[in-house]
């Protein structure tokens, strides 16, 4: 890429920034002899963000515990990638055909999995995401194996509208997917999101979600802040605003009060059911990876 194309696109910071170190452990992922998905295009994304291939390496820990928590989280999200692309192939094998996936971030489901014929992807996220991600796929003439809908779109505004407007139909069946999402809103905030998906949801249709708790979000704010402090140009009072309070409330019953029947997964025991164990963690805030453990969750409209 030339050097004014890398600052011209050189947009993703903050919550953007948290999506090239997803994109780095799938990128990982998918240089391995046995990989659980392939995603050609996550190398690109790291890249074009002047980024390395390594998780780890990307913000260099201060600590040794620091780095193995890292290393624990790289490979959860590994295994919670192929959860989630599982749920998918899963629900449009049983007819869904359309599929929202909210805060898309550099997501390349539309392009790297195989889709049902008619199978229309909506992809929800800010205008800096999608115009990085929309520059690099474009660089590399990627094509998408359904057909794809980008919407600019603040999940914290009115979000259906711009939905609805680009083709979405509420009465059809429909897989939703909030991956890595809940963690930057408030309770309020989440309580609008399902409720709005729920508005637009007919009855059978799907929703899958990484749900996380208070103490996680404690947590991830000093473990980002501390990482991200040996990135350019840090601003650690911004960071502190990207997780919001998170619940003590059982994600089930949540879901539940909104309408929705849900079955929460382990991602240890999927772990284990892809032959990828996740790796032994041991550090000063385990009680944080045991609980994101806990955090996958596929519910229905009963």
């Amino acid at each position: 890429m030339a050097g004014n194309q890398r600052q011209e696109y050189q947009v993703l910071t903050g919550v953007g920034l948290t999506a090239v170190h997803v994109a780095a452990a799938r990128a990982a992922e998918s240089q391995r002899s046995d990989p659980l998905f392939d995603d050609p295009f996550a190398a690109d994304f790291v890249t074009a963000a002047e980024a390395e291939l390594s998780f780890t390496n990307y913000h260099p820990p201060a600590a040794q515990d620091t780095a193995d928590l890292w290393s624990w989280v790289a490979s959860y999200a590994v295994i919670r990638t192929r959860f989630f692309d599982d749920y998918l192939r899963d629900a449009c094998a049983e007819g869904c055909r359309q599929v929202v996936i909210l805060a898309a971030g550099l997501d390349t489901r539309a392009f790297r999995l195989s889709w049902p014929a008619g199978v229309r992807l909506f992809e929800l996220d800010t205008p800096e995401v999608l115009t990085f991600k929309d520059h690099i796929l474009t660089e590399r003439d990627a094509t998408p194996a359904c057909q794809r809908v980008a919407i600019n779109a603040d999940l914290r505004h009115d979000w259906p509208a711009a939905l609805i407007q680009a083709g979405f139909y509420p009465a059809a069946a429909t897989a939703w997917l909030a991956e890595g999402l809940l963690m930057y809103l408030t309770q309020h905030e989440r309580d609008q999101l399902l409720e709005r998906i729920s508005q637009l949801s007919a009855p059978g249709n799907r929703l899958a979600i990484e749900y996380n708790s208070e103490y996680i979000n404690q947590t991830a704010v000093q473990l980002m802040i501390d990482s991200l402090s040996r990135s350019p140009s840090p601003d650690e009072a911004f960071l502190k605003t990207l997780w919001q309070s998170g619940t003590h409330e059982d994600p089930t019953s949540w879901l539940g009060r909104h309408g929705w029947q849900a079955h929460e997964y382990d991602a240890g025991e999927r772990a284990q059911s892809y032959g990828r164990p996740l790796p032994a963690y041991h550090g000063p805030v385990v009680q944080s990876a045991l609980a994101a453990r806990r955090g996958l969750i596929i519910a229905q409209q009963p």
